[in-house]
């Protein structure tokens, strides 16, 4: 318990300090700024390991072989690039201009970030002798050797900045931050072990990195899967960037970012899992430029709601037998807008939904309405699963989570685990039978669904929960509750009489 406690000290440390720079930045900038600098730390712990290894060897000479740190996939740092220039720097005027610096030499010498580290601690806004105690701080804390590897202390503390940035950032933070136990959730559930995975609104790659927990966790091979993805913001598009390159996931995120409905950088690609949070109910999205486009095979999406241009640019993305989880806004799973109707009508009866969750409210950052995830299977036939054709699996999670914080809920793992257990019985991927819970979950058949208008709402599937027996019979019940109506009716008469006497001694006679 003390060494959680002095983990969590570490973390609340570097965002006490860092949140002083955040001056007159914007906000994604700040962002950047700040989490360039623990990237930077840790590609310098994680250098300066292997070189003191090296000093130290029989060919203390190796030490400045380039070649002897990316056979190992360590980021070669010129001798600008290191740490130990930046800390000296630290209480000079120049601090801004030598960390600009060392980002142009890490990414003139590392190809899969150019272009993608921030260089602007040079900036006027940036205040000198802030920045300078933040490099005191960060150089003091071990985030890239092989220790804090091993414990990662790295993503404990970006995961960290990255919540505390959405819920500063409010509605903007879910852009580029999922929560982490909806992530969790959903990659559970898909249990994407090995292939090739896909983004299309990728934000700061959380999809990603928690796909690779689940494949190391499960004793997976992590080279096994292969990472693509997208994002339009272009801030975003580099944070996603630094955030894989740390954990040595490579990635094809195209060569810039782009809007994945006007400018698809994976244009003609199939993948085995599509896992998404994108953005809920865009209303300019570029609809008109796309009328005519292959992907709508459902029909055409409606010009002020993205929903369903996501939704079906997704489905065109998965290979034959390949699988999506997404979250989508509630309003999605029933809305009876003409083309949304159509397309929900004709996905449904090729067979393509196969689960719908509902989640519990107040679990994201940035939004307050209800959500609900959707999963797709492109064959629900598959060798290793049962065969369940014609059936949609519906579960009710809105009673699960628990307040982490004032506003914001989150899943245990105990609830992540009933979801997706429930979700492996049905798809008899699990060692369990899959049995309907009143109140929870439902395997429907598309007969069910089309006598309830193709709407998708869980609650209207599962049904209410069954109540349990406390033992006591209906006439003792009865009697006792009517017994503490009764009582409280007197108190109520009581209260009144008090009201009617007060406002008579003041002249107000009722």
């Amino acid at each position: 318990m003390a060494k959680k406690t002095a983990e969590l000290k570490i973390e609340d440390a570097l965002w006490s300090a860092a949140d002083q720079l955040r001056g007159s930045m914007d906000a994604s900038q700040y962002r950047n700024v700040v989490l360039g600098l623990i990237f930077l730390k840790y590609v310098s712990d994680s250098f300066n390991e292997k070189y003191e290894s090296l000093i130290q060897s029989d060919y203390p000479e190796d030490a400045e072989d380039r070649d002897m740190y990316t056979a190992e996939n360590i980021f070669w740092l010129p001798k600008e690039a290191r740490w130990d220039v930046i800390a000296a720097s630290a209480k000079t005027p120049e601090i801004g201009e030598t960390i600009d610096k060392a980002m142009t030499a890490i990414e003139r010498e590392n190809n899969q970030i150019k272009g993608v580290l921030p260089k602007n601690y040079a900036s006027p806004d940036l205040d000198k002798v802030r920045l300078g105690g933040v490099i005191d701080l960060i150089s003091n804390i071990q985030v890239g050797d092989e220790e804090s590897r091993k414990n990662d202390v790295l993503g404990r503390v970006y995961e960290y900045f990255l919540s505390n940035f959405a819920a500063q950032e409010g509605k903007n933070g879910g852009e580029f931050y999922t929560p982490r136990s909806i992530v969790r959730t959903l990659v559970e559930m898909l249990e994407p072990y090995k292939g090739r995975i896909y983004d299309p609104a990728a934000g700061s790659g959380g999809m990603f990195v928690q796909s690779e927990e689940f494949v190391r966790e499960h004793q997976g091979v992590i080279s096994d899967l292969s990472v693509y993805g997208q994002e339009a913001n272009p801030t975003t598009w580099k944070l996603a960037k630094m955030n894989l390159a740390i954990r040595g996931i490579d990635n094809d995120f195209g060569p810039h970012q782009g809007d994945t409905f006007t400018n698809d950088l994976h244009k003609g690609k199939r993948f085995d899992y599509v896992l998404a949070n994108p953005p809920f109910n865009l209303k300019e999205w570029g609809a008109d430029k796309l009328q005519e486009d292959s992907r709508w095979s459902y029909g055409v999406p409606p010009k002020g709601n993205a929903n369903y241009a996501w939704i079906e640019h997704m489905i065109s993305k998965l290979a034959p037998d390949g699988k999506a989880g997404f979250v989508l806004a509630n309003g999605a799973l029933s809305t009876s807008a003409k083309e949304e109707y159509a397309i929900r009508k004709a996905i449904l009866e090729d067979d393509k939904i196969d689960a719908i969750v509902a989640l519990p409210g107040q679990m994201f950052y940035s939004i307050g309405i209800p959500v609900s995830l959707w999963f797709v299977d492109m064959n629900k036939a598959s060798s290793g699963e049962r065969k369940h054709n014609g059936e949609t699996l519906f579960i009710d999670a809105r009673e699960l989570g628990h307040m982490a914080d004032r506003t914001h809920k989150e899943f245990t793992r105990e609830d992540i685990d009933k979801i997706a257990d429930t979700y492996h019985a049905y798809r008899g991927t699990n060692d369990q039978n899959y049995l309907d819970v009143a109140g929870f979950s439902k395997s429907a058949t598309i007969a069910e669904i089309r006598e309830n208008d193709y709407v998708l709402t869980p609650g209207r599937y599962v049904g209410l929960a069954e109540q349990e027996d406390d033992g006591e019979s209906y006439e003792e019940k009865m009697s006792r509750l009517t017994s503490e109506l009764s009582d409280q009716f007197k108190k109520s008469a009581e209260l009144e009489e008090q009201i009617r006497v007060a406002l008579k001694e003041i002249g107000y006679e009722i």
